[in-house]
C-alpha cells in the first residue's frame, strides 16, 4: 500500500512513525519538504522522494531518491514508459538509516557525477523480519548512526 505522507492510512505497521522522523529530517537537510515523498507499507517498507532538478546527464527523466529497509538509500531516475526506475547508485552501509548529511551528500554527488560517493550494486544492510528493530533504528539519533 503506498500512501501521501500527511494523509492518514490507517495501516498500523510499527516502523511508519520513526520513518517519516527520519524521511522529515532527511528531506530537511535536502532543503525539500515532505509532500515530496510517498510510503510503501508493504514489506520492506519503502520510500520514494522526488527531486529537483535533473540530472544532466538525464535530461528528459526525473531523479528520485528510494529507500527500502533492507538495502537503504539508492537514487533512481523515472523512465518514459512507466516501468520500474532506473537505479543508478545505492549509498549503501553501514545502517540503512545514515545521517541526514550523508544523504545529502550522496545527492549532491550525483549533481556533481563523483562516483567516489556511493556504489553500483546493492548490498543487503538488515532483513526486513523485524519492525520494532527498524524503528528503533530509525528513532536513533543522526550521531549515533
Amino acid at each position: 500500500m503506498t500512501a501521501s505522507i500527511e494523509l492518514p492510512t490507517g495501516y498500523p505497521h510499527p516502523a511508519v512513525p520513526a520513518l517519516l522522523g527520519y524521511l522529515r529530517d532527511v528531506t530537511a537537510e535536502l532543503g525539500i519538504g515532505l509532500e515530496s515523498c510517498a510510503v510503501d507499507h508493504d514489506r520492506p517498507i519503502s520510500a520514494y522522494v522526488a527531486l529537483d532538478p535533473r540530472l544532466p546527464h538525464y535530461p528528459g527523466r526525473d531523479l528520485a531518491l528510494l529507500w527500502d529497509e533492507v538495502h537503504g538509500w539508492a537514487a533512481a531516475v523515472e523512465t518514459h514508459s512507466g516501468e520500474d526506475l532506473i537505479v543508478l547508485r545505492y549509498l549503501g552501509g553501514p545502517t540503512v538509516a545514515p545521517p541526514p548529511r550523508r544523504v545529502a551528500r550522496f545527492v549532491a554527488a550525483l549533481y556533481e557525477d563523483d562516483h567516489t560517493v556511493g556504489r553500483p550494486d546493492p548490498v543487503p544492510l538488515r532483513t526486513a523480519d523485524d519492525a520494532d528493530a527498524l524503528a528503533a533504528v530509525l528513532r536513533r539519533p543522526a550521531a549515533a548512526r
